[in-house]
């Protein structure tokens, strides 16, 4: 169980970071082990973490290799082991053994790839409206 919130501001004002340590502390129950923050303007990623896999390496919200993309990540990814191979032989880096950072360098156009998932209902809102090149 983990806990994801979220804003994304349409007036392109920057997100209010009290408000969004304030959602946050609201869902610790859903992750006692550690709160990851991303705030870049008019938006403001937040989670609440219960530490399963890569207990050190896992922290989030989790980045690409150059920093230019940014996930919160709930859910199972069943065949991460292949999917971090074959992204290897692409060329992809990684800098934790977190499966979160899978689903990161699949929405890269060089890494799109079948996930065998079990993602939030919050992933894959995030993934179909936010994430996704339209």
């Amino acid at each position: 169980m983990c806990g994801i919130v979220g804003i994304v501001r349409n007036d392109a004002k920057a997100v209010d970071q009290v408000l969004l340590s304030r959602m946050c502390a609201a869902i610790r129950h859903r992750g006692p082990d550690e709160d990851g923050f991303y705030v870049n303007g008019p938006v403001g990623l937040a989670m609440r973490r219960l530490s399963i896999i890569d207990l050190k390496g896992g922290q989030q919200p989790i980045h690409n290799q150059d920093r230019t993309a940014w996930i919160v990540f709930n859910g199972e990814i069943y065949n991460y082991l292949e999917l971090r191979e074959e992204l290897e032989k692409l060329g992809h880096v990684f800098y934790t053994t977190a499966q979160s950072i899978c689903v990161e360098c699949l929405l890269s156009p060089s890494g799109m790839k079948e996930l065998k998932n079990c993602f939030s209902p919050e992933t894959e809102l995030a993934r179909n409206h936010c994430c996704m090149p339209r």
